[in-house]
């Protein structure tokens, strides 16, 4: 058995080797490179109503089909390129979630330009550091709070799609905003001194 295989974590991504190994190292670690905020907004976009295993397993065609999720180049897609997208077997099809990252590609533009960078202005809803739960059971974890209802209004009120108070919490937990590593998991405490 190896090390990963005997380590206490949350239960969630139970034992699929993709899901523990977005658990084990990336799930939780406060992020601040503007990319991977824009790629994690899309991408939990994208799992509305799915899995987020539906999305992790698709997650480098999206990387590809949407160029490594560089915003500039994201923000000029036209009818041609959203219909190449929605032609796309490796990512979700939806043409209401593709829009959608085109035009929140387009929002994310003009929040850097507002706030210097999208980190500065998605990080201001936890007043910029990474607020710490002690949650010890997935089913205390709630699915929206007061943060993610806030940022979700101010998204909203600023043209943003697909960015409901569930959708940004689940992003708050995927770029570390918060901790919601159970108490028991062992990466609660690693990602607690982040």
């Amino acid at each position: 058995m190896s090390k990963r295989e005997t380590l206490r974590r949350c239960e969630w991504p139970a034992e699929d080797p993709l899901y523990l190994k977005y658990h084990d190292d990336e799930w939780g670690v406060p992020q601040h490179d503007d990319r991977k905020l824009f790629e994690m907004l899309i991408l939990e976009g994208a799992q509305a109503g799915l899995s987020w295993i539906t999305v992790l397993r698709k997650r480098e065609n999206y990387r590809e089909a949407f160029q490594d999720f560089d915003v500039v180049q994201v923000a000029t897609y036209g009818a041609h390129k959203v219909a190449e997208l929605l032609a796309d077997p490796g990512i979700i099809r939806n043409k209401l979630k593709v829009n959608a990252a085109v035009t929140n590609a387009r929002e994310t533009i003009a929040v850097q330009e507002a706030f210097g960078s999208f980190d500065a202005y998605i990080w201001q809803f936890v007043d910029g550091v990474p607020k710490q739960n002690s949650f010890r059971s997935l089913r205390d974890i709630p699915a929206e709070t007061v943060e993610s209802r806030a940022m979700s209004k101010d998204l909203l009120a600023r043209g943003f799609k697909f960015v409901g108070p569930t959708i940004c919490y689940a992003f708050m937990q995927a770029t570390g905003m918060v901790n919601d590593h159970v108490v028991s998991c062992f990466r609660y405490d690693q990602v607690n001194r982040t």
